[in-house]
C-alpha cells in the first residue's frame, strides 16, 4: 500500500512475548517506549530465543545474525510449531525486502526448511522465493538459484509422491501439485520427463481412449511444466485440448499457462490469443499475467503489448478491478529504474482514474524491488558460490 512516510509521534505499547529452547512458558513483558530491556527468566547460554511465539503480535521480529543462527536447528528439527516457523521466515523476508535484513540471511533461513512438510509453511516459502526469483531471473545467479529450489523441494516430492494416497487430507494435494509446479519451472529433469510422459498419456486418451487421463489435482502443474519445458508442439497440443473440451475449468486450466515458456513467438501468439474470441473477457487478464511471469523477456514482451493495445483495454475494463489487475500483473515486477520512467511516463498520458491506486502502487513496488536488488544483489550472488550452487 502507499502510506505516508510522516511521523505521527504517537507511540504504542506493545506487549511482546518470548519463549527459549529451555523455557516453552511463554513470558510477556510490556514494551512502553521505542527501546526496552528483556530479562529471560530460566533461558541459558546459548539457547534459541522465539518472539512473538505464534504470531500473536502485529509486528515483526528481527534478529541478530547470532540469533537467527541459533534458530535455525529448532526450524530443521521442527522444534518449533508450524505457526513459528511460519513466522520467522515472513518476518525475515518481510525486512529483507524493505532493507532491514539481508537477503542472504534469508537464503539461509530458508536452507533449513528441507524437512518441512507442512503445506501453509512451504507454500509460503514457495511463494516468497518466487518474488526473489523474479528479481533474479535477469541475472546469472539465476541457474543457482533455481538450483536451491531443487535441493529444497526435491526430496519433499520424493516422500509426498506423484499419486493420490488415502491417506492423504486436502493439503497433501495442493503440496503435490505446489511441488511439482515449481520443480518442474526449477528445471528438475526428472519431474520435466515424468510430466511430458503424463502429457503424452492425457493427450491420447483424450484422443482416443489408449493412453491413461492426468489426475484433475496435479493437472495444472503438468500442463505448466510441459509449456515451460516445450516447444511448438507442445503448445499446440495445449491448444488442441483448449478447443475440444467444454469444460471451463479445463480451459482456464490451459489458457494460463499457454504464455509461460521460453519461445518469445508462441509468447506473442498467446497475447494475441487472450484477445481472441475464444478467451471470455474476464479470463483475458489471467492469460496475459501468465506471460507477464515468463521472466524478464515476458514482463517486457507483456508491457510493450499492453501499452500497444491499451484503448481495447480501457474499453473493456475501465472502472473494473480486472483493469487494476491487468496493471499490477504487468507493471509491478520490473526491476529497472528506466521501466519506471516509462510506466510513469505512459500513464501520466494515458490516464486511468479507477486504477490510480494500482498505478502507484506498481511504481512504488518496481522502486523498492530496485533498491533491493542494489542493495543485497552482489551479497546473494556471493552467497550462491560459498553454499556451493
Amino acid at each position: 500500500a502507499v502510506v505516508s512516510t510522516q511521523s505521527t509521534g504517537q507511540q504504542w505499547l506493545v506487549p511482546v512475548t518470548v519463549v527459549t529452547q529451555s523455557r516453552d512458558t511463554p513470558q510477556t513483558y510490556l514494551l512502553e517506549g521505542r527501546e526496552g530491556q528483556i530479562v529471560l527468566e530460566g533461558a541459558r547460554p546459548g539457547d534459541w530465543i522465539k518472539v512473538n511465539p505464534k504470531q500473536i503480535g502485529l509486528f515483526r521480529v528481527k534478529y541478530s545474525d547470532d540469533l537467527l543462527k541459533r534458530l535455525l536447528p529448532a526450524v530443521k528439527n521442527q522444534a518449533l510449531g508450524a505457526a513459528d516457523r511460519l513466522g520467522i521466515q515472513q518476518d525475515l523476508f518481510a525486512l529483507a525486502k524493505a532493507g532491514y535484513s539481508s537477503t542472504a540471511n534469508l537464503l539461509t533461513l530458508m536452507g533449513s526448511y528441507g524437512t518441512e512438510r507442512n503445506y501453509v509453511v512451504l507454500s509460503s516459502i514457495n511463494a516468497n522465493l518466487a518474488d526473489l526469483g523474479s528479481l533474479f531471473n535477469h541475472l546469472p545467479c539465476y541457474e543457482q538459484f533455481k538450483a536451491m529450489r531443487r535441493k529444497i523441494f526435491s526430496p519433499i516430492l520424493s516422500e509426498v509422491g506423484w499419486e493420490k494416497k488415502d491417506t492423504d487430507g486436502h493439503t497433501d494435494a495442493l503440496l503435490r501439485n505446489m511441488l511439482i509446479g515449481t520443480l518442474g519451472h526449477s528445471g528438475d529433469t526428472e519431474v520435466i520427463e515424468k510430466c511430458r510422459e503424463m502429457f503424452k498419456l492425457h493427450s491420447k486418451e483424450v484422443d482416443n481412449g489408449a493412453g491413461k487421463l492426468i489426475p484433475a489435482d496435479i493437472r495444472g502443474s503438468v500442463y505448466s511444466t510441459v509449456r515451460n519445458s516445450g516447444g511448438g508442439d507442445e503448445y499446440e497440443e495445449l491448444l488442441k485440448l483448449f478447443k475440444n473440451t467444454d469444460l471451463h475449468e479445463e480451459r482456464d486450466r490451459i489458457q494460463r499457462v499457454l504464455g509461460c515458456g521460453p519461445d518469445a513467438e508462441l509468447r506473442g501468439k498467446t497475447l494475441d490469443f487472450a484477445l481472441s474470441d475464444a478467451v471470455r473477457s474476464n479470463d483475458t487478464p489471467f492469460v496475459i499475467a501468465g506471460v507477464a511471469k515468463a521472466g524478464w523477456e515476458g514482463r517486457e514482451q507483456t508491457w510493450a503489448f499492453v501499452k500497444n493495445n491499451y484503448p481495447i483495454f480501457l474499453e473493456r475494463y475501465a472502472g473494473g478491478f480486472l483493469f487494476q489487475r491487468l496493471v499490477q500483473t504487468t507493471c509491478a515486477s520490473f526491476v529497472d529504474m528506466d521501466k519506471y520512467k516509462d510506466v510513469e511516463k505512459f500513464f501520466s498520458e494515458n490516464k486511468a482514474p479507477s486504477a490510480e491506486r494500482a498505478i502507484k502502487q506498481s511504481l512504488e513496488g518496481i522502486k523498492l524491488r530496485c533498491s533491493w536488488l542494489q542493495r543485497d544483489g552482489e551479497a546473494v550472488a556471493q552467497w550462491f558460490k560459498d553454499h556451493g550452487f
